[in-house]
C-alpha cells in the first residue's frame, strides 16, 4: 500500500511537474519572443540614435563653423565699434568746439545788432533832429525871404516918397538931405545892431495866443501892425492869474504878429491871453 501510494503520489507530482514544465516553456517562449521583438526595437532606436547623432554632429559643426563666423563677425564689428566710437568722441570734442564758436558768434552777433540798433536809433534820432532843423531853417527862409520882402517894400516906398519929396522941394529951390545910414560905416569888424528897446506900458496891447510851434520856440498872436506891435516887442502870455511865457516880436503883420518864445514856464496854448503889462 505504501508503495501504491508513492507511486500514485509520484505520478501526480509528475503530471504536475509536466504541466508547469509547458507553462515555464509557454512563458519563455513568449519571453524569448518579447526579448527578440525588444532587441529589434532596440536596435532601431540605436540605428536612429546612430542617425540622430550623425545629424546632430552634422548640425553641431555647421553650427560651430557659424559660431567661429559670427565671432568673426562680431570681432570685426567690435573693431568697427571701438573706430566708430573714436570718432563720435572726435565728432563730440569738434561739436563742442562748434557750439562754443556758435556761442561766442552769436554773442558777437547780438552786440553788433544792439550796436546796430544803437546806431539805427542814433541814425533816426540825428535824422528827425535834421528834419527839425530843416523845418526851422526853411521857416526862418520863409521869415528873412518875407523881411526881404518887406526891405524891397520899404524900400521902394522910400524911393518913391523921395522922389515925392525931390518934386516938392525941387520948384523950391531946396533938395532934401541925404539918409544917414543907421549903422555908420566903420572899417572895425562890423558889430551887432541893438534892437531899440520898446516901451510898451503905456500902450497897453491886448490879444490872445493864435498859434504855438514848440519845436522851434515860437507862437503867433492875433494882433499886429495895426494895433501897434512892432518887432522887438516883447509881451507876456498869462492864464488866469498864472504867468506862462513871454514873446519877444520878430515878425509883424497887419492883424497878426510871430514872436519868440522867452521864460517858458509852461507851454503856451492857443487862446492865452496875451498883452503888454502884467
Amino acid at each position: 500500500m505504501f508503495l501504491c501510494a508513492s507511486v500514485v503520489t509520484y505520478v501526480a507530482t509528475a503530471g504536475n511537474y509536466r504541466q508547469q514544465y509547458k507553462d515555464l516553456k509557454g512563458d519563455r517562449d513568449s519571453l524569448s519572443k518579447r526579448a527578440t521583438d525588444l532587441t529589434g526595437q532596440i536596435n532601431k532606436k540605436i540605428e536612429e540614435n546612430q542617425k540622430l547623432n550623425t545629424r546632430l554632429s552634422s548640425e553641431i559643426a555647421t553650427l560651430n563653423t557659424s559660431l567661429n563666423k559670427l565671432q568673426g563677425e562680431l570681432r570685426n564689428v567690435q573693431r568697427e565699434k571701438a573706430s566708430l566710437d573714436q570718432k563720435v568722441q572726435s565728432w563730440v570734442s569738434i561739436t563742442q568746439n562748434l557750439t562754443e564758436t556758435t556761442d561766442k558768434q552769436r554773442q558777437q552777433f547780438e552786440k553788433t545788432l544792439t550796436e546796430l540798433n544803437t546806431a539805427k536809433a542814433q541814425q533816426v534820432k540825428e535824422r528827425k533832429e535834421l528834419n527839425e532843423t530843416t523845418a526851422s531853417l526853411i521857416e526862418k527862409m520863409a521869415i528873412i525871404e518875407t523881411l526881404d520882402a518887406k526891405n524891397k517894400r520899404l524900400l521902394e516906398e522910400r524911393t518913391e516918397l523921395q522922389d515925392r519929396l525931390d518934386k516938392i522941394l525941387w520948384p523950391r529951390g531946396e533938395q532934401a538931405a541925404a539918409p544917414a545910414p543907421v549903422t555908420p560905416e566903420k572899417h572895425e569888424p562890423a558889430q551887432p545892431v541893438r534892437q531899440p528897446r520898446f516901451i510898451t506900458r503905456d500902450i497897453s496891447l491886448q490879444g490872445l495866443v493864435t498859434g504855438v510851434d514848440m519845436k522851434h520856440s515860437m507862437a503867433s498872436i492875433s494882433i499886429g501892425a495895426a494895433d501897434g506891435v512892432r518887432e522887438g516887442m516883447l509881451l507876456h502870455v498869462t492864464r488866469g492869474e498864472n504867468f506862462i511865457c513871454d514873446i519877444k516880436v520878430i515878425d509883424v503883420d497887419t492883424e497878426e504878429a510871430v514872436g519868440v518864445l522867452q521864460l517858458v514856464q509852461q507851454p503856451p496854448r492857443i487862446g492865452d491871453n496875451v498883452s503888454t503889462n502884467l
